[in-house]
């Protein structure tokens, strides 16, 4: 039992940005979903993120052939080869990306200092909200990859590598389509555990009372992306940091414009659905 504890303390203590964005993730999940949900799906994401990389690590699916490299087992917690904090770090980066997914569908409303999401239950559970939350989820690692891989270079410590070299710097194509893969089957059951769950109100009424809480999910999804790009620069991987920037400009413009131009916009119709799908707002 005193290693087991031990293990947990070293993986925390190793690995502390990583709980920083699970604690943001926290903070922005449970007040939108309600705990229940959150719970159920950090648990349900954990499994399908780690079961991915178990299966690709000993299969070459899906993400292609790479490997782990065991150094850091003896102070920090591992589960059949897979470091825990790496597949911990797919549930905060699948409900990120959700959440931009659910801006960009749902209508807006919006006072002097207020915004609130009309969000429903069929937009929640839509495909064009699984479709966009799983490339949004893809888009962050593809600025998030290229990164990881250098990390013997930073503090994050060279734990993983590829068989053969990808085109990417240094990552596969393969990655990337496992990634959209893994990213559609974490929302859809973030979408199953929707219907299924019931809704909390007293979770809801906190989510409003918090000042910017419907921004906190795309908020978290902004600060993975600045985190790498602010890695590669201080590790002079300047073409990494200046080729994410790009890759990620455009489609965050185009939330940013969206969110703009269709700000209180919404028809009544639409207001009576988030409404009567969400009581207690």
């Amino acid at each position: 039992m005193h290693g087991v504890l031990e293990l947990a303390v070293g993986t925390v203590v190793s690995r502390p940005y990583v709980f920083a964005f699970f604690a943001a993730y926290l903070l922005a999940a449970v007040p939108h979903l309600g705990w229940r949900k959150t719970a159920l799906f950090t648990v349900a994401g954990y499994l399908v993120a780690f079961l991915s990389e178990l299966s690709s690590i000993n299969t070459g699916f899906p993400y292609g052939w790479y490997y782990y490299i065991d150094r850091t087992s003896a102070r920090e917690l591992w589960i059949a080869g897979v470091p825990f904090f790496d597949s911990l770090s797919y549930v905060f980066l699948c409900y990120c990306s959700y959440s931009v997914a659910l801006l960009i569908l749902s209508p807006l409303r919006s006072g002097r200092y207020s915004l609130a999401i009309l969000e429903t239950h069929a937009i929640r559970r839509s495909f064009p909200a699984l479709l966009l939350g799983s490339l949004l989820q893809t888009y962050l690692d593809i600025i998030i990859d290229p990164v990881s891989l250098q990390g013997e270079r930073w503090f994050l410590g060279q734990i993983y590598g590829y068989r053969e070299a990808g085109c990417h710097f240094g990552v596969p194509l393969s990655n990337y389509l496992g990634w959209w893969l893994t990213s559609a089957l974490m929302i859809f059951a973030l979408q199953l555990l929707d219907r299924i769950v019931p809704e909390e109100e007293t979770f809801r009424r906190w989510y409003h009372r918090l000042p910017g809480s419907p921004l906190f999910g795309p908020a978290l999804y902004l600060s993975v992306i600045m985190f790498n790009l602010t890695v590669a620069l201080l590790i002079g991987e300047r073409q990494i940091a200046v080729t994410g920037l790009f890759i990620m400009f455009l489609p965050l413009t185009l939330v940013a414009i969206l969110a703009i131009q269709r700000a209180n916009r919404f028809t009544p119709a639409e207001l009576d659905a988030h409404q009567r799908d969400f009581a207690a707002e």
